[in-house]
């Protein structure tokens, strides 16, 4: 369904968001794109903007800053980050260090919505955790505008798998679509909630990271309307074995993917 309004099982992709120089032109730039509504936030909350579809939290963007408020120097480079649903932010802290990987940002309470944390993995991919609270995550899936699919890139499959596995209830499995082999799915409860693959394919110099993919009803139209708001085409549209998708950096260089799905969809 593409409402969701309970909590994510602890290891399913629940919430993504985006940190870029210019927030307000970021807001625009997806608002235009997806049809999302969205406003800079208050101070008490560093101006985080919760970006809605149909009245539903599907994302959050936030403008680049160091702790107190201050610019950083050098800006860090834009980037949509994925986070994972968790019964814990501390515990998977300690998993996540005992397991080789790193906190980039230490859990932390957001208000009362929650709590997160931030991490890289061993192969240096970055990924949010979140502890729900009063605020589950995104509140639409799947439909056009929305997430539908999480996917780690990486250099190395295998560890990454058993990486995930020991820090979360995260299953990694060859994928059984016609197609699709070599692909890894990520299941939660037998469920499939994301996806891992090789770097292999990757231009030189990709480093590992987690893509957001949007679900669209025509990428070629999106991707044409992109481009007239400044994005970039990384991958023009193409059919594969999910669907039709593209891949795109936005206009201040965030990347991520669009792809009409084929039924059934994948539920977030």
């Amino acid at each position: 369904m593409p409402d969701k309004n309970g909590p994510y099982k602890a290891g399913t992709p629940c919430w993504i968001d985006l940190m870029v120089p210019d927030q307000q032109s970021a807001i625009d730039f997806y608002s235009d794109l997806f049809g999302w509504t969205g406003e800079v936030g208050p101070p008490e909350t560093g101006g985080y903007a919760v970006c809605q579809l149909k009245g539903r939290p599907v994302a959050g963007i936030m403008a680049a800053m160091n702790p107190d408020g201050s610019t950083p120097d050098p800006m860090p480079p834009a980037a949509w980050t994925t986070y994972l649903a968790t019964d814990s932010a501390d515990a998977t802290e300690k998993a996540v260090r005992d397991a080789g990987g790193q906190a980039v940002m230490p859990p932390m309470d957001v208000m009362n919505l929650g709590r997160m944390a931030v991490f890289a993995d061993p192969q240096g991919a970055v990924f949010g955790v979140w502890e729900a609270r009063e605020f589950y995550g995104a509140g639409i899936v799947n439909e056009h505008g929305a997430l539908i699919w999480n996917e780690l890139n990486t250099s190395d499959p295998d560890a990454a798998g058993r990486f995930y596995g020991s820090v979360l209830p995260i299953a990694p499995a060859p994928s059984e679509v016609e197609g699709a082999e070599g692909y890894v799915e990520l299941k939660v409860d037998g469920r499939a909630v994301g996806g891992l693959m090789d770097l292999g394919k990757a231009p030189a110099g990709t480093p590992p990271h987690w893509m957001a993919y949007f679900n669209v009803d025509d990428p070629d139209g999106v991707v044409v309307a992109a481009v007239r708001a400044g994005a970039t085409v990384l991958a023009p549209p193409f059919d594969m074995v999910a669907g039709r998708m593209a891949v795109l950096a936005d206009p201040q260089g965030a990347v991520f993917s669009v792809i009409a799905a084929k039924a059934p969809e994948q539920p977030v």
